[in-house]
């Protein structure tokens, strides 16, 4: 029988911050978050650190790390796991740990000590795995660094990446997480504006269920939207960068962006409230419905 471990840190032979961390537990969506954080490690010339989280006292409710789930896949060993990604991936550093502790607080914590934080996710529909429901959103409130989310459903598109930007926040930490990407990987980068549509007496909601161009968009929004674009452009040059405006609601066109595209990179600003950090409506609404990998780069 396969017993809980309590490990201390392991020493990865490079610093820590130059490991990406791949959260394991077994469910379908984590392997898949673990070979997407394998090909990503091996591109970027990181470390792999498999990372399984005992919870001592799982919330009854919702299974989750430490506590695996009907149906899915009985591969939470982080040991194994890291044996067949070797296997797969040669001469990539990977490295296996198991801690106990709250998942979310764990999890967090493993990503201040990395480049980046993988996850697997199941949106909506599910309740079994460790990021589904309120352990997703507390780490992707709480961290202060980025979290890339990783679905188990269907193969991933390989169609360029699409930024959500916030012209009224244009966060350079977004921005530069898309571009450099974008630009390592050669694929198009399209950057996605969604202003509320304004509605009002007789408006119409069809126009705001079409792409609009910037000509036919407020000009200072499209103005600044072309200038942050130019900004960045002249730092990875041959990067193919376009510009949209997609009026109506942000989440709702986010994801409607990304069906074909590899990767959606959106900001969450840090914020607390009197219940303490939250992620925000639109993040949740992102989280639950996209089907495609989605990495929430948090910023001031």
């Amino acid at each position: 029988m396969f017993h809980p471990v309590v490990t201390s840190p392991p020493d990865l032979g490079v610093r820590r911050s130059r490991a990406i961390t791949v959260g394991l537990d077994g469910s379908r969506e984590s392997l898949a978050s673990v070979a997407w954080a394998a090909d990503e490690a091996r591109r970027c010339g990181l470390a792999l650190r498999l990372l399984h989280v005992w919870d001592l006292e799982p919330d009854v409710h919702s299974p989750l790390i430490g506590s695996r789930p009907r149906q899915e896949p009985c591969d939470a060993d982080p040991r194994s796991t890291a044996e067949r990604i070797r296997r797969t991936h040669p001469g990539l550093d990977v490295v296996a740990q198991e801690l106990c502790g709250e998942p979310a607080t764990v999890l967090c914590g493993a990503a201040e000590e990395s480049e980046l934080l993988v996850l697997g996710s199941r949106g909506l529909g599910g309740v079994a795995g460790f990021v589904s429901g309120s352990v997703a959103l507390s780490v992707v409130a709480r961290t202060r660094h980025p979290v890339v989310l990783v679905p188990g459903r269907a193969p991933i598109p390989n169609d360029g990446i699409v930024l959500g930007l916030d012209l009224s926040h244009p966060c350079d930490e977004v921005l530069d997480h898309a571009f450099s990407r974008a630009h390592r990987l050669g694929v198009p980068l399209r950057v996605l504006h969604s202003p509320h549509a304004q509605r009002g007496p007789g408006s119409d909601a069809a126009p705001a269920a079409s792409a609009m161009a910037p000509g036919a968009a407020d000009a200072r929004t499209a103005r600044d939207l072309t200038q942050v674009i130019e900004q960045w452009r002249h730092a990875y040059p041959g990067l193919r960068v376009t510009g949209e405006i997609r009026p109506g609601h942000p989440a709702r066109r986010l994801v409607e962006a990304s069906h074909t595209a590899s990767l959606l990179v959106m900001g969450r600003r840090n914020r607390e409230s009197r219940l303490g950090p939250h992620s925000g409506g639109v993040t949740r609404a992102v989280l639950h419905h996209c089907r495609t990998p989605l990495a929430v780069i948090p910023h001031g």
